[in-house]
């Protein structure tokens, strides 16, 4: 009894100064990260994790309904998707074709109005965000200086940083891109109550402007160079230019460091559904016009769809890129295989929201996941037309 009564202290005690470390070190956030994720049954983040966050709301306008396709759900889903869904716990899966719902469904406990964290498919919503500061004059052009708007940004290249390299991903930043240490600033940026210190603490090491390297911390930069620009919020400047005007079916949720902050994680994590998002694949696919409206300048997103590097032609200006079966393929992608994605020769929209995605490079470009939802879209489309 003794015994046992000595080990209870000193595992309390060694409890006692782990919790004091992580304060004295300023790592207090990964109790944060405990609590939203290992207390409530999870190994990482997770698709239905924003309620335990802080959150903006992006308000919506009036809803523009999609239509139904004369053959909506009268298909067959392939064996291999039907395999992959239940592999990698898909909570949504959506086939758009020219303009009207092909096909979709939803795990149980999901619907068509199931708000799931974007994760990283954010990056690619800053980056229409920063064409659209640029269309209204708050933002000269893609290669205006970081400086010049955010003078705190600093390091060696400091002053050749432009918004263009933000989005392209070839910022020349210290961020270590890393999803399994704790320690990591990704990490600490997900659960930290103050990234807007956190990002300005980084600095621009190496040249910008020379070669991919996909960074957190270059669209967390971004997203706070649109904030100043507009001086609006990056929700409220989301929602007045898009969310209402093209017609989302509900309000969602940004995550924020903190209410004291307000700071959106510009690079990742906003609620909603797979209807929604696949109109930022319309949008995509229809060169920026939304409903014969030019939402975002038509020359920049087809530079958005270009890869910027010849090195690296899995990326442009915010969104991933493929030429899978020969076909010119942009797309938006997250952590946890969000996907959508745009086909605009066939004028397809596919997403796919879930739990998982096959394991890939994440400086690279996507899995058999990805290849296994185009394949099963065309083989379905083909089911109709045969």
């Amino acid at each position: 009894m003794k015994l046992f009564k000595k080990t209870l202290k000193f595992t309390g005690l060694i409890l006692l100064l782990s919790f004091i470390s992580l304060y004295v070190f300023d790592y207090e956030y990964i109790l944060k990260g405990i609590r939203v994720v290992y207390f409530t049954g999870h190994t990482s983040a997770y698709i239905d994790d924003t309620k335990h966050f802080d959150t903006h709301t992006i308000k919506k306008g009036a809803t523009q309904k999609w239509e139904l396709h004369k053959n909506y759900n009268q298909t067959t889903p392939p064996e291999a998707l039907l395999e992959t869904h239940k592999n990698l716990e898909t909570s949504a899966f959506l086939i758009i074709k020219n303009d009207s719902i092909f096909y979709e469904n939803y795990a149980e406990g999901y619907s068509n109005d199931s708000q799931t964290n974007s994760f990283s498919m954010a990056k690619s919503i800053v980056t229409a965000m920063l064409f659209k500061a640029i269309a209204d004059g708050f933002i000269k052009s893609i290669d205006t200086k970081v400086q010049s708007i955010l003078p705190e940004v600093s390091g060696k290249y400091a002053s050749e940083l432009s918004v263009g390299d933000l989005s392209s991903m070839s910022s020349g930043l210290n961020w270590t891109e890393s999803y399994s240490s704790p320690f990591s600033i990704t990490a600490k940026t997900y659960y930290d109550t103050n990234i807007r210190d956190l990002t300005l603490g980084l600095k621009v090491i190496d040249k910008p402007g020379q070669e991919f390297k996909y960074l957190s911390g270059a669209t967390q930069l971004l997203g706070m160079v649109i904030e100043k620009a507009t001086n609006q919020s990056l929700s409220s400047y989301l929602s007045k230019n898009f969310w209402k005007p093209m017609g989302m079916n509900s309000d969602a949720l940004w995550q924020i460091d903190s209410n004291e902050s307000g700071l959106e994680k510009a690079y990742c994590c906003i609620a909603s559904n797979a209807r929604n998002f696949a109109r930022f694949g319309k949008l995509w696919n229809n060169n920026g016009s939304w409903n014969g409206k030019q939402l975002i300048p038509e020359q920049l997103t087809k530079l958005a769809k270009e890869p910027r590097f010849p090195e690296s032609i899995n990326y442009g200006y915010g969104l991933w890129l493929s030429n899978y079966k020969g076909k010119k393929i942009s797309y938006m992608r997250g952590i946890l295989g969000q996907y959508v994605i745009s086909i605009p020769e066939d004028n397809i929209i596919i997403v796919r929201l879930g739990y998982k995605r096959t394991k890939t490079d994440p400086f690279k470009n996507a899995g058999n996941d990805f290849n296994t939802y185009i394949d099963a879209t065309y083989e379905m489309l083909a089911q109709q037309t045969n």
